[in-house]
């Protein structure tokens, strides 16, 4: 991973990252754990910028930081970044989950893997998150514009995969269908699509929110090729913010993915 982060690294001084939102004195994050050594790993959109700043938007500081910032590595700017540098970054990332997780949005997704009998937390582990884009951005991914999200995109598109390539995943999990639309976007896979009866979220005035279950198998993403086939499947509801996603839902959605893992497992 610390070659690919040194990449990432010296793309964050190029001015065009910069105008796409990227938060500028953020590092890059290419994984929340260990993708060497999980076997499920499950995917966003980019890093929240609450990874870095606090609710009144300042930088996280002391006991609370997640993760390395210019400030932390004593830095004015990411080109003066060395070896040493890089391995503060990939032990941060590495060990996110022992430190001080963001768990307001990562419990309800490990939930999810609990019967998976893989998990992001404590001994049992064997589960990482990765992004699409590595990059933390000052605001939300629906509010850049498209020409920022291009940006994004063409400056850290082969990222992932190349995580991917040298990890151990054997199942990527997508959360949610902007994730699903995006991933498809920059991959080869083929999605199948089942509407599930059971994922469905009720509306007191409106048509239910229909649940759609997808699946497919991607062997290269970004221009890089995986060297092997790795399984997928995905949800339309986001986890964290669709809203009505009740316990039932959540729990036929895991169910779901025990049942599919358990298949890949085999």
């Amino acid at each position: 991973m610390n070659a690919t982060l040194a990449k990432l690294v010296e793309r964050l001084d190029d001015g065009a990252l910069l105008r796409a939102g990227v938060i500028p004195w953020s590092c890059p994050v290419p994984a929340f754990g260990d993708p060497e050594s999980s076997s499920i790993a499950t995917l966003g959109l980019n890093p929240s910028n609450r990874e870095f700043v606090d609710e009144n938007g300042f930088e996280l500081d002391g006991d609370e930081r997640r993760f390395q910032t210019l400030k932390s590595l004593g830095l004015r700017r990411w080109s003066e970044a060395s070896r040493s540098h890089i391995g503060s970054i990939a032990n941060s990332c590495k060990s996110y989950f022992a430190a001080k997780p963001y768990d307001t949005w990562f419990r309800r997704l490990d939930y999810l893997l609990t019967e998976t009998e893989a998990s992001y937390y404590g001994m049992l582990g064997g589960a990482c998150h990765l992004d699409l884009i590595p990059y933390a951005t000052a605001t939300k991914w629906g509010d850049l514009t498209g020409k920022q999200r291009a940006v994004l995109l063409e400056y850290s598109g082969d990222a992932l995969g190349t995580v991917l390539r040298e990890s151990g995943v054997r199942l990527i999990v997508l959360n949610g269908r902007s994730v699903v639309d995006l991933f498809g976007a920059v991959t080869s896979v083929r999605f199948d699509v089942q509407h599930m009866a059971r994922w469905s979220l009720p509306r007191k005035s409106t048509a239910s929110v229909a649940g759609i279950a997808y699946s497919g198998v991607v062997s290269s993403i970004g221009g890089v090729e995986l060297g092997r086939a790795i399984r997928v499947l995905g949800f339309n509801h986001n986890i964290q913010s669709s809203f009505g996603v009740t316990r039932l839902v959540s729990n036929a959605i895991r169910k779901w993915l025990a049942d599919s893992y358990s298949r890949v497992s085999a």
